[in-house]
């Protein structure tokens, strides 16, 4: 029987990239998205066709506790839950609305809070499971104009690592990988001058793609369960 993987804002980039992967691979699958209802159905069914695997696409806003709830009576087993969906915000602390804040935390923080909270009796069941958190380099170091987004991923490392304490004794594996520049639509904000000035801050000397992402949250799915609690890293030397 094909593992069961929760896939969290897989209607493009990394989530898109991280749902092809586990199919290729023969894993059955949960994908969800926030707006691009459209794009995720055709996705589901491009993956059930093409890799003859179970699909099941849901609208659900993942900051929202009551949708990730409902989102669950459709999951009665799951064996790896990967927290993708995340948002960004650029701009000076001090013009920042507390609905703003509010947004970016409950999207990128809280969101692997309530469905970590779900996931986890669904593991037990099993005496086994995996989660994997998408994070970012600035929950590490941080950046200016995006403090609130690098808040949001330092909590999601810290997250991480206190999970996978709590979890190691159940057999549950809690991971992260924090992305440094990866070309997807979050950055599409970047002006091509902002690009430019990142990428020569960067020893392989290019942003990164989703596909690798995708390769390494798979490598991490496939390491030992002795692996847990780690923040890996994949930023082309960057940080």
């Amino acid at each position: 029987m094909n593992k069961k993987a929760l896939i969290t804002g897989a209607s493009r980039g990394i989530g898109e990239a991280i749902a092809r992967k586990l199919a290729k691979e023969h894993f059955d699958l949960y994908l969800t998205c926030v707006h691009s209802e459209d794009k995720l159905h055709s996705l589901a069914c491009y993956l059930e066709e093409e890799y003859k695997v179970s699909v099941g696409a849901f609208l659900c806003d993942m900051s929202s506790h009551k949708e990730v709830e409902r989102l669950f009576r459709h999951i009665p087993s799951l064996d790896i839950l990967i927290n993708n969906a995340g948002i960004s915000y650029i701009g000076l602390l001090s013009e920042m609305s507390t609905e703003a804040w509010h947004q970016i935390i409950n999207t990128n923080l809280s969101s692997i809070f309530y469905t970590s909270r779900k996931s986890i009796p669904l593991m037990l069941q099993k005496h086994r499971g995996q989660i994997i958190n998408i994070s970012s380099v600035w929950g590490d170091c941080g950046a200016s104009m995006e403090v609130a987004y690098s808040a949001s991923k330092g909590g999601v490392n810290s997250f991480t690592k206190a999970l996978a304490k709590e979890l190691a004794p159940s057999g549950i594996q809690v991971n992260a990988i924090a992305c440094g520049l990866i070309n997807t639509e979050m950055n599409l904000g970047l002006s091509e001058k902002e690009r430019l000035a990142l990428i020569d801050e960067i020893p392989a000397d290019r942003m990164g793609n989703a596909a690798e992402v995708a390769e390494m949250a798979y490598s991490v799915l496939s390491m030992p369960s002795y692996a847990t609690g780690q923040v890996f890293t994949i930023d082309g030397g960057w940080r």
